[in-house]
């Protein structure tokens, strides 16, 4: 996989901002460590925070792909994670599910683009 740029950046696409404003949102209506959003192939969004039980756990970016999978999308145009890293395990998730080619953006609590990469 293509190496991350540091861009320190807010997103100039409006729906790339749309994802930033839904992973920031579920992480505070949550409280966990970690929200995300995606959009799909279609353009439906689905947005997912940190899942941490003794008997389940899951990234905010494995609960979005989780969704979209379970309502039939075939693939994902952009993913936004707000987290302290990206994760090898959700790069390799995303590209599992949507192949090469889809941005993945993390960004800070205040939606600012730490780092982006490519599947």
């Amino acid at each position: 996989m293509p190496e991350p740029t540091s861009a320190s950046v807010v997103l100039d696409d409006p729906e790339d901002r749309k994802l930033v404003t839904l992973a920031r949102s579920t992480r505070a209506r949550t409280g966990s460590s970690e929200g995300a959003a995606v959009r799909d192939l279609d353009g439906r969004t689905y947005a997912g925070a940190r899942v941490d039980l003794p008997s389940l756990q899951l990234s905010a970016v494995g609960v979005c792909v989780a969704m979209a999978v379970a309502s039939g999308s075939r693939g994902l145009e952009a993913v936004v994670v707000l987290a302290d890293e990206l994760t090898p395990a959700d790069r390799t998730l995303v590209a599992d599910f949507a192949g090469s080619g889809v941005t993945i953006h993390r960004v800070d609590a205040t939606g600012r683009v730490g780092e982006s990469v490519a599947t």
